[in-house]
C-alpha cells in the first residue's frame, strides 16, 4: 500500500520548501523527501557557508592592509580557524533550522527523511515506505565531479562539501580546477594564511569568460601570492608523508612536483540523478545525467518536473529558485512562465567579485551583429579609489542598431551588485540610453555605468 499525496517533492534544496508552501497554501497534501540536510547545497555546503568564510577571509585581508588606511594594529593579524568555522556553522545551522521549522508548520506537509527511489512513474519508495502522487518534482541537486586521474583515488582529497568542515588551516592547499568554486576557495585560504597552488588543465582560468576577464582574475590571485599552473593536461597524485605529492605536466613542459598538505578537487558538478531509479519511471536524462525538461521544466514523463541543479538549466541558487517560480506560476496562477525568459546572470565571489550578465564579448563578436562596447578600469571609479579597492574593470556591450543591452561584466568592488542595474534594464527591454541618461547617486560604483555607456566604441 502506498500513502497518497497530491504532490511529492524529492529534495529540500532551494526550490523544494517554497514549492511545498504553495501546495500547503492551496490546501493540498504534499510530501517533501530529503535524504540529508534540509536547505540543499546553498545552505549547507554552498552559498551560505562559503560566503561566510569569504567574509572572514576579507576581514583578515583588510586587517593586513590597515596601515594603508592609517589604522594601527598591535602585532600581526592572526586567524582562529575554529572561530571561523563556528561562525560559518552558526550561519548554516540557523538557516537549516529555520527551513525545518517552516516545513514543520505547513498544514498538510510531511517532511520525509530518507533516500527516495522510483518504483513506478508516480510512486517512490523511501526506506521501505511507498509514497505516490500524480505530481512529482525532482529537486535533488548535484555534487562535486571527481575525475579519474592517476593516483587520486589513493589520497584523502577534499571537495566543496568536505572543505567547509575544516576547522584547521592547511599548510599548503593544492586546488585542482580553475573556475568559480576553485578560485573562491583558493583566495579564501590564501587570505587565511595557507600557501595555495591552483592547477588548471586549460590555457586560462574561468574558461567561460572573455580572455581579458580571465587574465584580470589571474593577476588578482597572483598578486596575493597564489601560484597558478595553467595547461596542466597531465596530473598524478601520490601520498607523501602526511600530505600529497602532485605531479604536473603539459604543453611539452617537463613535469614538476608540488608537495601539498591538502588537495581540493573542484573541477565541476554532476547531478544527483544516478541513484533514483529514474528508469523505473521512464524519466530520460542527457549524457551528463541531467533530467531532460522542456521550457516549463516538465520531464519526458507526464506529471513529473525537474527543478534546480539536476535539470542542467542553470545550477545556481537563483536559477533554482526561479525554477520554483516558473512551476508555481504555471500550476497555481494560470501563468505561462518559461526558462527561456530568463537572462544569464551569475557572480564569481573572489575579491573583488565578478558580476556577469547576458552575452560575453566573444559571443557577441561570433554572432556577427553590429555592436558597441564600453570599458572602464576601476582605477577611474571614484568610489573604488576612496575605498582603496581599485582592482578590476567593467564593460558593457550593446546592439548598435536596436540599442538593446546585450551583456556586461563588472569585475570590481561591488560588481555583483552594480551589474543588476543593467540586468533590470535588459528585463525591461529598455534601450541603453535609458541607463545612460539616468541620474545615479554620487559617490557610488553605479554612477560610472552611464559614463561608461556614453564612451562606447564600435566592437571590432
Amino acid at each position: 500500500m502506498s500513502q497518497n499525496f497530491d504532490a511529492i517533492i524529492i529534495g529540500a534544496g532551494q526550490a523544494g520548501p517554497s514549492l511545498a508552501a504553495r501546495f500547503s497554501a492551496a490546501g493540498q497534501r504534499v510530501a517533501i523527501v530529503e535524504r540529508k540536510h534540509v536547505g540543499g547545497t546553498c545552505v549547507n555546503t554552498g552559498c551560505m557557508p562559503t560566503k561566510t568564510l569569504v567574509a572572514s577571509a576579507y576581514a583578515a585581508h583588510l586587517a593586513r592592509r590597515a596601515d594603508e588606511y592609517g589604522v594601527v594594529l598591535d602585532g600581526a593579524v592572526g586567524i582562529d580557524m575554529k572561530k571561523v568555522w563556528a561562525r560559518k556553522q552558526a550561519v548554516t545551522m540557523n538557516a537549516r533550522t529555520g527551513l525545518e521549522d517552516w516545513l514543520g508548520g505547513m498544514p498538510g506537509c510531511r517532511l520525509v527523511r530518507g533516500h527516495a527511489r522510483f518504483t513506478a512513474p508516480h510512486e517512490i519508495e523511501v526506506d521501505g515506505e511507498r509514497l505516490s502522487a500524480p505530481k512529482i518534482f525532482l529537486n535533488v541537486g548535484g555534487r562535486a565531479s571527481v575525475p579519474d586521474l592517476p593516483g587520486l583515488a589513493g589520497i584523502d582529497y577534499l571537495t566543496n562539501t568536505s572543505i567547509v568542515e575544516l576547522d584547521t588551516l592547511p599548510e599548503h592547499l593544492v586546488v585542482i580546477g580553475g573556475s568559480y568554486i576553485a578560485l573562491e576557495f583558493a583566495q579564501m585560504y590564501r587570505r587565511f594564511g595557507a600557501k595555495v597552488t591552483v592547477i588548471e588543465r586549460g590555457p586560462r582560468l574561468t574558461a567561460r569568460e572573455d580572455p581579458d576577464i580571465s587574465e584580470a582574475i589571474r593577476d588578482i590571485l597572483v598578486k596575493e601570492g597564489i601560484d597558478v599552473q595553467l595547461g596542466a593536461t597531465e596530473m598524478s597524485f601520490a601520498p607523501e608523508g602526511a600530505g600529497v605529492a602532485v605531479s604536473v605536466a603539459g604543453d611539452g613542459r617537463a613535469a614538476i612536483r608540488i608537495s601539498g598538505s591538502h588537495v581540493l578537487v573542484a573541477v565541476g558538478r554532476v547531478p544527483n540523478t544516478d541513484d533514483l531509479g529514474l528508469d523505473k519511471a521512464g524519466i530520460e536524462t542527457d549524457a551528463r545525467g541531467n533530467v531532460i525538461v522542456d521550457d516549463q521544466l516538465r520531464s519526458t514523463v507526464e506529471g513529473i518536473w525537474a527543478l534546480g541543479d539536476c535539470n542542467g538549466k542553470g545550477a545556481f541558487t537563483h536559477t533554482s529558485y526561479n525554477d520554483y517560480e516558473i512551476v508555481a506560476a504555471n500550476l497555481f496562477d494560470a501563468g505561462q512562465r518559461r526558462v527561456s525568459d530568463r537572462i544569464t546572470a551569475y557572480a564569481l565571489y573572489i575579491d573583488p567579485p565578478l558580476g556577469r550578465i547576458g552575452l560575453t564579448e566573444e559571443e557577441v563578436r561570433r554572432s556577427g551583429r553590429k555592436a558597441l562596447i564600453g570599458r572602464r578600469p576601476m582605477t577611474r571609479v571614484g568610489r573604488a579609489v576612496e575605498k582603496g579597492e581599485t582592482l578590476g574593470f567593467m564593460k558593457v556591450i550593446v546592439d548598435a542598431d536596436s540599442h538593446a543591452i546585450l551583456g556586461a561584466a563588472i569585475l570590481g568592488v561591488g560588481g555583483d551588485e552594480v551589474v543588476h542595474g543593467l540586468l533590470d534594464g535588459m528585463y525591461a527591454k529598455a534601450p541603453y540610453t535609458t541607463i545612460q541618461h539616468a541620474v545615479h547617486i554620487h559617490p557610488t560604483v553605479s554612477e560610472l555605468v552611464p559614463t561608461m555607456i556614453g564612451e562606447m566604441q564600435p566592437l571590432t
